[in-house]
């Protein structure tokens, strides 16, 4: 019997996203329930379990009808071995996440982090179709990235390539969580953006970024577009550092594409007009007019539209 469906799992700190689909990335059924990180491994396995069974259900299938399963989760992991290292948000530690799905459900299942997963998303289903080299990053409360190179997902040597967020691109610059100084995700993030507003409120500068109780990077965009000059500068700054991580990613791969996706992404003209300004000052000229940056595709399932992604394509290498 030819099998005609595959599953996606987003595993995130918060919620686990699951997706029936057929393999042109039609969701049938989808299902979503809290991760509840707190309660450990185990629970939170069972729960991807109930994930699974559900829109199985929903859908009216069985395992006998599904190609694949495909999760995408924070790293570090290791997709070959389909083990969970550690990630802050998650209770896993050194943790076999792949095997038991494999064996209870006894359908090929596989894992990779979910930059990598976005990537192959965008790839085959969003802004990137068609594209043999293109590179996505994630910008939102940190920064991520992946690599398609000649049709196929970079995974590096350790499965951990493009941690572009700690890259330095300002060796005196701030701490990031990473225990480095200066990394992207210290300078460019939605983090940062909002961080740099809070210490703007705090030095009393004049702004209407002071009427917010709360800062985030949603309270910058929205006061820079009704004219704020200290939101814009800390726009113009950030941005800027964002436009030279892109600036070295297209240096470094030479993509016919770069695909900004994550919560800043949704600042529209202001990231990419800038984004684009400052790769055009400092990249290649060649390189640079040769290759397109543009918003992400996927909306707000990017995450388990990944994963569906991630399930088709390795189940037909």
């Amino acid at each position: 019997m030819e099998k005609k469906y595959v599953i996606g799992i987003d595993l995130g700190g918060t919620k686990i996203n699951g997706a029936l689909a057929d393999l042109e990335g039609n969701v049938i059924s989808q299902h979503i329930i809290p991760t509840n990180a707190s309660e450990g491994e185990e629970k939170v396995l069972n729960r991807i379990f109930q994930v699974i069974e559900k829109v199985l259900t929903d859908a009216s299938k069985t395992s006998e009808d599904i190609k694949a399963i495909g999760i995408g989760s924070p790293g570090p992991l290791d997709a070959k071995k389909g083990i969970i290292i550690s990630t802050p948000n998650l209770p896993f530690d050194n943790f076999e996440l792949i095997k038991p799905i494999k064996q209870k459900f006894n359908i090929p299942t596989y894992l990779d982090n979910d930059a990598n997963v976005a990537a192959i998303g965008e790839h085959i289903f969003g802004a990137g179709k068609g594209t043999d080299n293109m590179v996505f990053i994630t910008v939102s409360t940190g920064v991520g990235g992946g690599a398609i190179i000649n049709g196929k997902i970079y995974r590096g040597n350790t499965c951990n390539a493009l941690e572009i967020g700690h890259t330095t691109i300002e060796k005196d610059g701030p701490r990031c969580n990473c225990g480095n100084y200066g990394c992207v995700e210290a300078l460019a993030s939605g983090t940062a953006i909002g961080k740099r507003a809070n210490e703007a409120v705090e030095r009393g500068e004049e702004t209407s970024l002071k009427n917010y109780k709360e800062l985030t990077s949603y309270e910058v965009f929205k006061e820079a577009k009704q004219g704020d000059k200290v939101a814009s500068g800390i726009l113009d700054s950030c941005l800027n550092y964002l436009g030279i991580c892109v600036a070295n990613i297209i240096a470094t791969f030479d993509p016919e594409m770069v695909i900004i996706g994550g919560g800043v992404s949704h600042g529209g003209n202001i990231v990419f007009d800038k984004v684009r300004e400052v790769v055009k000052e400092r990249c290649l000229e060649s390189m640079a007019n040769a290759c397109s940056i543009v918003p992400a595709g996927l909306g707000a399932d990017s995450g388990v539209i990944g994963a569906v992604a991630l399930a088709i394509s390795e189940s037909d290498d």
